[in-house]
This record gives C-alpha cells, structure tokens and sequence, in this order.
C-alpha cells in the first residue's frame, strides 16, 4: 500500500462519472481505464460502488473490476468505494485492494431520502454501523455531507447546520469529510466562509471539496476551496458525471485537467505523471459512450 502524499490531493472518480450513464460500459473496458488511471499518480481513485445494482445498474460489476485489478498497479493509489448501507460496506470491506469506503450523509432531508432511501436520522445509524464495519477492517470512511452549499429542494440550509453535522460527525470519530457541492449551486463566498470556519476548528478532520461545477465557473470554485486552506480535491476527468439521485439535468464534477491546470499555474508540485495523464485523457474519450 503507498504512503500518503504531502500537498495536493486528488481524487480521481471515474465511478461518479460512470455512475448516470444509461449504455453499461463492459467490465474490460473499466478495467482497462482503471489500470490507465493507476499510472497517473493520483493519491486517491474512487473507482465503483458497493449498492443496489436497481438504483445504479453501471457499477454492478464493481467486484468483478476490483478482482481484474493489477495488485501491482493498485499500489500506486488508494481505491476508495462508495457504500449506501450496511450490506455494502460489508461486501467492500472484504477486498483488501479497498482503503476507503466512502457514505453520502445529506444533510438535506429530501436527497438523503432520494440518494439512500433513508431519512437523516436513519442516515445516521447507517454511518455508525459502516463505521463499524471500517474499524474491524481495517479501512478508513470518507464522509461526503452532501448538498453542504444549498439543495433545491425547499430544506432549511445554511452555515449553521453545516457546522453542527460537522461537529456530529467529528464526534462519531469520521476523520475525512467531503464538503459536497452535489448540484453546482455553491458560490465563491459560500465556499470560502465554510472552509475558512471549519478547518480551523476541527484540526483533526481532513476536509475536501467535491465540487460539481459549470465550465465557466470553475476556476473560481477551485481558487476560493484552496485559499481557504482546503487540500483535497474530488475531479473527474473532462468534467464527466454528476449525481443521477439529484435532478434530471446533471452538473458535472470538476474537471481534472482543469485542477491540474490550475495548480501548474499557482506552480504547485502534483505529484502526477502528465504523459500517463494525457493518455487518460484520450482513453476516456473511448471509454464513455454519452460522450
């Protein structure tokens, strides 16, 4: 298993990307992107899902990828999987190729319902058994509080309740949590506030930014999560995917080369293969179908 790198990291999420496409991608062809993505350098790839293949039939192949992986290759970044519920987490924990599983907490009641077919509080219960499930195995959880910048649902939203799911989820000992902007509707302002306040105060915590953005806005989103202290980034190559448990039209994830491009400017050192990079980039123009 590779060591953690300093600096930047990214999170590379070929499962988000994959996630709403409607024509299923054959299991050779993810594993082949997969192996591409492993050459890059990435420190995380969030590679599939552990979930009811009726809500999300693209990923029912997760266990099938994960047991055509190249060991040798996976050494060079940590898999993450997403789980929505206990049977998840068990059937991922049991791959020790698997570092992260990573749980959607909304703290929008209406997607929480809509994402896992549960309410908060259900959520809740769920995270601590997943947690659980983590400890015994040897695996760490990813948190993402998703609609943390505004949901379009009508729920009561703002800093506050940001904050105070923050400091439950602290508590419940989760170390790493995803402030998730899950259908682009997060401002410059918005982002900037919530990192400069909760970083600060939770010292312990690793925060990220999983930031679903427009391509004329995201360069703003990048520049305000980074200047606020925020290290760790979510992407997608070519900005591809967005949540299918949202709405219709989807918001894209950021884009990778577009985190890369930003960062080459500010001349931080990513730690990324660039030729392996650009062969991603080419692949997935094969690889995604709708595209």
């Amino acid at each position: 298993m590779q060591q953690d790198k300093g600096g930047i990291k990214i999170i590379e999420c070929p499962r988000d990307a994959m996630q709403g496409l409607k024509e299923f991608i054959p299991t050779d062809k993810k594993v082949a992107y997969l192996h591409q993505l492993l050459k890059v350098g990435y420190h995380t790839i969030d590679f599939g899902s552990f979930v009811s293949p009726k809500a999300i039939p693209q990923l029912k192949d997760t266990a099938d990828v994960l047991n055509a992986l190249d060991p040798e290759l996976v050494s060079n970044s940590f898999l993450l999987a997403i789980v929505a519920n206990l049977r998840g987490a068990v059937a991922a924990s049991q791959f020790d190729l698997i570092r992260y599983l990573g749980y959607p907490f909304s703290i929008s009641e209406t997607f929480q319902v809509r994402n896992t077919n549960a309410t908060i509080g259900e959520s809740l219960d769920r995270l601590r058994a997943i947690r659980d499930v983590a400890v015994r195995s040897d695996k760490e959880m990813v948190v993402y509080l998703s609609m943390g910048f505004g949901n379009p649902y009508g729920d009561p939203w703002n800093a506050e309740i940001v904050a105070h799911w923050t400091d439950q989820l602290s508590k419940e000992g989760i170390k790493i949590l995803m402030l998730s902007d899950t259908i682009g509707v997060a401002r410059p302002e918005s982002i900037t506030y919530l990192f400069e306040n909760v970083i600060p105060a939770y010292p312990s915590v690793e925060f990220g930014a999983h930031l679903h953005t427009a391509p004329h806005n995201w360069k703003e989103k990048v520049e305000s999560a980074y200047s606020a202290g925020c290290r760790r980034f979510d992407s997608a190559i070519k900005g591809l995917g967005g949540c299918p448990m949202a709405k219709d039209d989807l918001t894209g994830n950021m884009a990778t080369e577009n985190l890369i491009y930003f960062f080459d400017n500010i001349e931080l050192d990513l730690d990324i293969d660039r030729k392996e990079f650009n062969k991603a980039l080419l692949m997935a123009s094969e690889t995604f179908p709708d595209h």
